[in-house]
């Protein structure tokens, strides 16, 4: 087959339909139905999902909590500096992190929050990332630190004021009702279990619908647009994933019903776990590994038979994972996407993170 063409994945977004805030009520968020053996698809609201599932059925979801990883802090020359913190090291109170103004922060350089920490740049990567060493008062984790004073690390389409009034909403808001706290992993939401409700889940699980938790270390690289000409060619990146021997265990049921994967995150685990293992692992171990896996069209999926998600930027990955989840095995799903990308704009609906939602299965 020859290579896709990047521009098959773009598409003209208005930028009011780009979600600023979530929905008043997480399930009152839309839902986009698309069937895929009937190519048709119907307009509902997220709280209408039982309807959609049956008994048997099982929701593999992620439950990595996001951490509040965006921290201010001073040089001492008196300029700001804006550390993200990306993913800790084995060294105590290490961290690997994004620094901006990067250009001024070279290995050696110091900075620091009053009252908060002092911090040490000790380690350039080729892809721009610090690895930072924080010195706090009594060794309080850095974790707690920005768990105390750090911003919520929302994409950057998401605009906000610089006084920080609406840290709480996001805090309460860009994060699952289901997310673990002691696996505050991700520097970016699981948007696609954001609409759901504890009462929701309630009425899902009185269907006879199960949920198999799996953890998955999203990252900034699932932000990355594809840059290349042909999407082949972009270098995708690498997240941390986690899969329990109960999820394990749930994606080898014969007879049951179908699997249903909450986000592009779980897709991301499943496949890659299933790319490499045919059972679940004998001992009874947590299964963790590193998600290289690149899903575009014509793939196959193995475990994945039904998917919620939400609207995704142009020439993203997502768009391509999403477009190969449509027709599996075949290049037909990306016109598809396209048409139901436009019925999506025609009627309104809002895109990305705080956005609306579709189900396809």
């Amino acid at each position: 087959m020859p290579p896709l063409s990047t521009d098959l994945f773009d598409f003209a977004l208005p930028p009011h339909l780009i979600a600023q805030r979530p929905a008043e009520r997480r399930d009152a968020s839309r839902l986009l139905v698309v069937d895929r053996a009937a190519h048709r698809f119907e307009h509902r609201v997220f709280s209408d999902l039982p309807d959609y599932l049956h008994a048997g059925d099982t929701l593999f979801r992620n439950t990595a909590s996001v951490l509040p990883a965006r921290l201010q802090a001073r040089r001492a020359s008196g300029g700001q500096v804006e550390c993200l913190l990306l993913r800790p090291t084995p060294q105590l109170n290490a961290w690997w992190c994004l620094l901006r103004p990067g250009k001024k922060l070279p290995v050696g350089a110091h900075f620091s929050r009053e009252d908060a920490f002092e911090a040490r740049v000790i380690e350039r990567d080729s892809e721009g990332a610090a690895k930072v060493e924080f010195y706090t008062a009594g060794n309080v984790s850095i974790v707690e630190i920005a768990n105390r004073l750090g911003q919520v690390p929302l994409p950057p389409y998401i605009l906000r004021e610089e006084d920080g009034n609406d840290r709480q909403s996001d805090l309460d808001r860009y994060q699952t009702v289901y997310a673990d706290p002691a696996r505050q992993v991700a520097v970016a939401a699981p948007t696609a279990g954001l609409h759901f409700t504890s009462d929701l889940l309630s009425r899902i699980q009185s269907k006879g619908v199960s949920t198999a938790n799996l953890t998955l270390h999203v990252g900034l690289g699932t932000f990355k647009p594809i840059a290349t000409a042909q999407i082949e060619q972009h270098p995708i990146h690498r997240e941390c994933f986690e899969l329990p021997q109960a999820c394990q265990r749930a994606l080898f049921n014969p007879g049951r019903g179908r699997r249903i994967a909450v986000g592009t995150t779980s897709v991301r685990a499943i496949e890659s776990f299933l790319s490499h293992h045919h059972a679940p692992i004998e001992k009874g171990n947590d299964y963790i590994a590193e998600a290289s896996l690149y899903l575009f069209p014509p793939c196959h999926f193995r475990g994945v038979d039904a998917l919620i998600t939400n609207f995704h930027q142009p020439r993203s990955t997502l768009l391509c994972l999403v477009s190969a989840f449509l027709s599996p095995g075949s290049t037909n799903g990306i016109s598809w996407l396209h048409e139901l990308y436009a019925e999506a704009i025609r009627n309104e609906y809002r895109f990305f993170s705080y956005g609306d939602a579709m189900l396809i299965h």
